[in-house]
């Protein structure tokens, strides 16, 4: 059976981590190629220091975990993240938790480095994204300070990112989009229609995740 796509994001986010070492840059600000490997392993194998990267009052125990896992070679460190943590062995529980998140972390340490091209991606990868975020936006769409109504490019399909009035039509590629709205600027070719003040406020938003 054909590895999922979270399966393959993670599998290629590994690959490309060894190939660029522990000190390459991504989007993530100040964090490099292993501090973005010590959070993935956080986030999966330390369910309970991970609060922190969500919910500020639990930080400190985040920072604690990063740095514990961080002590690790980080070729052991990438070879313990190639394999889901006891969580997200279930495959459903994997694709819902994982996909978008190892999508964007993969383009985080993508394009951190100069000279990256956006990818191609299968149509139906392409599909299960758009999919995942729609069924994202009740988490998603609170970050984003105006209504906003998101467009697939190819298709023509959109769905409600944050309901409201006069909302602001972004309008791209899905990859670009899902990077956007977790708050990467390293996108193109995005399209925002809408009332001048809210675009505006919509561009402004840190909506880092």
């Amino acid at each position: 059976m054909t590895d999922s796509l979270s399966r393959r994001e993670r599998a290629a986010l590994c690959d490309l981590a060894l190939e660029v070492g522990a000190d390459s840059p991504t989007l993530c600000a100040g964090w490099n190629a292993q501090d973005l490997v010590v959070h993935l392993l956080v986030r999966e194998r330390r369910p309970l220091a991970a609060a922190g990267i969500v919910l500020s009052p639990f930080a400190r125990f985040t920072d604690h975990a990063s740095r514990s896992v961080g002590r690790r070679e980080y070729d052991e460190l990438v070879a313990r993240l190639r394999s889901p943590g006891a969580m997200f062995a279930v495959p459903a529980v994997d694709r819902a938790a994982n996909t978008l998140e190892f999508l964007v972390h993969h383009e985080d340490l993508r394009r951190g480095r100069t000279g990256w091209q956006p990818r191609s991606l299968d149509p139906a990868d392409v599909d299960e994204l758009w999919s995942r975020l729609a069924r994202s936006m009740s988490f998603i769409g609170r970050r984003l300070p105006v209504p906003v109504v998101l467009r697939r490019r190819d298709t023509g399909a959109t769905t409600v990112a944050r309901a409201g009035d006069d909302p602001v039509t972004i309008t791209g590629d899905v990859v670009e989009l899902i990077l956007f709205l977790f708050g990467r600027s390293a996108v193109v070719g995005l399209e925002l229609d809408g009332p001048e003040d809210a675009v505006a406020a919509l561009r402004a938003a840190d909506l880092g995740a």
